[in-house]
């Protein structure tokens, strides 16, 4: 089993703009602190599975049985698209998905394939009000995007309509991308790019009809702007699907001045054969 992304045993990266505190002589405080809190907190509430809620041997974690339940995708891969091959042929390899129509963004990558106790956490998270499963999510976010991470200047989240987050109260993406740039010590601009236009909800659309309900859904703000120009971004989402909305935020990005954009999401849909 991988072991869980954490702030120690990550690169060390420059923030975004220096503090003016010399907050690194308080650490080993703070650490010492942190693990007598965890250890009272284990002590009064047990650790239990995320998925389901057998115990664990550590919080916000995964037991043995769902962690072997969730459909990693890991090298041979299509450089471009992250879509698993089932041989393995070299590396550096495109699929063909990725050579008749290239995305947009330049990279993407995914923890697994949306499916069984993947897409139960997706909607755990994304409808049932688990936001603490961000925290579970983002840590293996990171784990994946590693080599999207170490490139990346600035973390962005694909964001909802103010109308969609009304009625939602969070944005799921925006929680993910939080806990990606925290545990990747990265820039996080979640106001970087706005959804402008309501769209249609995709589930159903033909991938042809969703690309068509996103045209002009997206736009980098003049206030924000200055944050995205001639940097690398790591745009963030849950799920990606036909990527159609991966590529509509992409788009907007570049020709807001992005240097260019890569997609860590937690899940993606594939398709065998």
């Amino acid at each position: 089993m991988p072991a869980a992304a954490t702030e120690e045993n990550l690169p060390a990266r420059e923030p975004f703009s220096k503090g003016i505190f010399p907050c690194a002589a308080l650490k080993p405080v703070r650490l010492a602190l942190g693990a007598g809190l965890k250890g009272l907190v284990a002590l009064i509430y047990p650790p239990v599975c995320v998925a389901c809620r057998n115990a664990t041997g550590e919080a916000q974690a995964l037991c043995p049985h769902c962690w072997g339940e969730i459909g990693f995708i890991e090298r041979p891969y299509c450089e471009r698209l992250g879509t698993p091959f089932s041989v393995d042929l070299g590396p550096g390899l495109l699929s063909p998905a990725a050579i008749a129509d290239p995305p947009v963004f330049a990279r993407a990558r995914a923890v697994c394939r949306f499916e069984s106790v993947a897409r139960e956490l997706v909607h755990r998270l994304k409808y049932g009000d688990r936001t603490e499963l961000a925290l579970t999510l983002g840590r293996m976010m990171v784990q994946a995007g590693r080599e999207l991470i170490v490139e990346a200047d600035l973390v962005v989240p694909v964001p909802l309509h103010r109308r969609r987050l009304w009625s939602r109260r969070f944005n799921q993406a925006a929680l993910l991308a939080g806990t990606v740039a925290r545990l990747a010590a990265l820039p996080y601009a979640p106001a970087a790019l706005a959804r402008v236009r309501s769209t249609r909800r995709q589930v159903g659309l033909t991938r042809s009809q969703r690309a068509d309900n996103l045209q002009g859904a997206f736009r980098v703000p003049d206030s924000t702007q200055r944050l995205i120009e001639g940097r690398r971004i790591l745009l963030i989402d849950d799920v990606l699907t036909t990527g159609a909305t991966a590529n509509a935020a992409a788009r907007a990005l570049l020709r807001g001045g992005a240097r260019q954009v890569d997609l860590l999401t937690f899940a993606r849909v594939v398709t065998d054969g």
